[in-house]
């Protein structure tokens, strides 16, 4: 059964939240969680050195647009060997609303990975940089996965065309409440400081756009049973979630897909019935399929079944949960249109939520 936590997360994505969220759920990608705690700046991980007070980097890479938007996380000092995950709470700087035709990130050495959620409200102050209840299943309200990179530069590119000549893009509200997850492990045996950088390009104002959205799936029952390195204990969690037409009648149309696990994912597949639609055998660096022109995909079955294969060999139970070192996900992340209400998808185990 999904645990408190979990069922409040559901009945946040009900659908007065979905409205009072507005511009983010058209936006890409994926969905879930932060608590309401107090703000806890303050870090309680040994060697993790925050600054003492969020500011920006100094020696950011990425010009930021000329039209969009730019963020900045803070630069956090860490200890050689320390692994850690921190958020960093923002709103975003644009002054009206704007269409991100692409993302661009720029991650400096020791980090792992970076995820780019939008809120319906403030989780935090903006400015805060804090390790507390950092993650997807640990809250009561509904971010939505936005961007997200694994490699020290990367990008997103909205497709310039959705077939009828008119562009696909992500529609930001001004002063849109965020944050980013960064997750950092220095291997090194030198103290790193590491920031993140994040652009985003918008179409000029009065351009036309196809909204998109994200479908995502979360599995909360995963319990992987201790094991030993010589024999570890491998078990499987799958759901099957129905890809229902859009307001236009027709099905969405996708144009990335990709899954997301923690260290013991062996394996993520994504199927449209009989057809595999994506498979990866690296919790670190899945990859993505992607279309960028038509025919974007559709799921001629009607249905999306994700499943995630893991292979557990510590003397620990590993149960569904945010920690990259003690816990488990299996997500599967898509991006489609058109989303003309503006919301996506979110379907927890097999159920629907909307």
């Amino acid at each position: 059964m999904p645990s408190t936590a979990m069922l409040d997360t559901i009945r946040s994505y009900r659908d007065p939240v979905v409205a009072d969220l507005e511009v983010p759920m058209r936006s890409l990608v994926v969905v879930l969680v932060i608590s309401l705690g107090a703000c806890n700046p303050a870090n309680d991980q040994p060697g993790v050195v925050p600054p003492d007070a969020p500011t920006v980097p100094q020696d950011a890479g990425l010009q930021p647009p000329a039209h969009g938007f730019q963020i900045l996380s803070p630069t956090i000092e860490i200890k050689p060997g320390i692994e850690v995950t921190y958020c960093y709470y923002f709103h975003t700087s644009n002054t009206a609303e704007v269409s991100v035709k692409q993302w661009q990130s720029r991650m400096t050495p020791g980090s792992h990975h970076m995820i780019l959620y939008l809120t319906p409200t403030d989780q935090q102050t903006p400015g805060t940089l804090s390790t507390s209840q950092c993650g997807l299943s640990s809250g009561s309200t509904g971010p939505v996965w936005t961007y997200s990179a694994q490699t020290p530069d990367a990008e997103s590119r909205m497709p310039a065309n959705d077939g009828n000549g008119v562009p696909v893009g992500q529609v930001i509200k001004a002063g849109q409440p965020g944050f980013i997850q960064m997750h950092y492990l220095n291997a090194s045996d030198d103290t790193i400081h590491a920031h993140v950088e994040l652009n985003a390009y918008a179409y000029d104002d009065g351009v036309e756009v196809t909204p998109a959205a994200p479908f995502v799936t979360f599995n909360s029952q995963i319990k992987l049973m201790p094991g030993t390195p010589a024999v570890p204990y491998k078990a499987s969690v799958s759901g099957n979630c129905s890809v229902p037409n859009g307001d236009n009648g027709q099905p969405p149309q996708f144009y990335v897909m990709t899954t997301h696990t923690h260290r013991q994912g062996i394996h993520t597949s994504v199927m449209d019935g009989a057809r595999m639609v994506f498979d990866s055998t690296s919790w670190e660096h899945p990859g993505a399929v992607t279309w960028d022109k038509t025919p974007f995909y559709t799921f001629t079955s009607g249905t999306l079944t994700y499943q995630c294969d893991y292979a557990n060999p510590y003397g620990k139970t590993i149960e569904t949960g945010d920690s990259a070192q003690d816990s488990e996900m299996c997500m599967a992340i898509g991006y489609y249109f058109p989303a003309m209400e503006g919301r996506g998808h979110f379907c927890l185990n097999s159920a629907m939520i909307y």
